[in-house]
């Protein structure tokens, strides 16, 4: 067997290396040469031809013309009014005047209506219808007598007078007169506490000059005390009684009596 001498080997090692090393350097420099041909190529095919055109500047846009007014139509001739007819006048009839109306009285309505019945004077004489009518005298009776005669300043009656009727103060010739006697008493009870009032009896007085007590009434009163004091005061009063031909006879009496206080 023979041995391989160490120092040849290490001969060949060294130019194979750098064979090697040769080598490398060179197939490094292929391939960069080979990139950058590659790039280059790559930025040719990627450039465009760019051509330029010359373009025309625009037209300005055509003025718009001021267009003719359009022809006025022709207006419709005018036609000649004739002046109206005047309306023929009718004349007229004024109405007729009217005489003014009748003035009228206005009635006005009560403020208060009274609820009391108004009181009755007794010594009115009733009138007589049949004063009114037929022929007579004036001042005269429907009951006078034909021819008869009298004393102008005498006061005939048909009759005497009648002991037994009741007269009123027109019927008689001298009406009842008061002669004094018992007077109505205050009522101490209206006297203290200042009160005021009056009473209107009716009563009649007899023949004899004294109040029959059975005919007295109140025909009106302030209060009942008052009314009350009357009644009996009345039976100690005395009258004069009324007379018809120098008769006396009963007459119906309305007085009032009044309850006054000294202040």
């Amino acid at each position: 067997m023979r041995l391989i001498e160490s120092t040849k080997t290490g001969k060949r090692s060294m130019s194979g290396a750098l064979v090697s090393v040769v080598l490398h350097s060179a197939i490094i420099l292929l391939a960069v040469f080979a990139t950058a041909r590659a790039g280059i190529k790559n930025d040719k095919e990627d450039a465009h031809k760019v051509s330029f055109v010359k373009v025309k500047p625009s037209e300005p846009p055509p003025v718009k013309k001021d267009e003719p007014p359009p022809p006025k139509k022709p207006e419709p001739p005018k036609v000649k009014k004739s002046a109206p007819t005047p309306p023929k006048m009718t004349p007229v009839t004024p109405p007729p005047v009217l005489a003014p109306p009748k003035g009228f009285e206005v009635l006005k309505a009560p403020v208060t209506v009274p609820v009391s019945i108004p009181k009755i004077d007794l010594s009115k004489a009733i009138t007589n219808e049949a004063d009114f009518s037929g022929k007579g005298v004036a001042g005269g009776s429907a009951k006078g007598t034909a021819g008869g005669t009298g004393d102008k300043d005498s006061k005939g009656t048909e009759e005497g007078g009648d002991p037994n009727r009741t007269y009123f103060e027109f019927q008689v010739e001298q009406p009842v007169q008061p002669l004094g006697g018992a007077q109505p008493q205050y009522p101490e009870s209206l006297r203290s506490s200042g009160e005021e009032g009056e009473v209107l009896a009716e009563f009649v007085v007899n023949e004899n000059g004294r109040v029959e007590m059975s005919t007295f009434k109140v025909l009106n009163s302030s209060n009942p005390a008052f009314a009350s004091a009357v009644r009996k005061a009345l039976g100690g009063m005395r009258f004069r009684p009324a007379k018809i031909g120098g008769r006396s006879v009963s007459q119906v009496v309305q007085q009032p009596f009044q309850f006054k206080l000294n202040r």
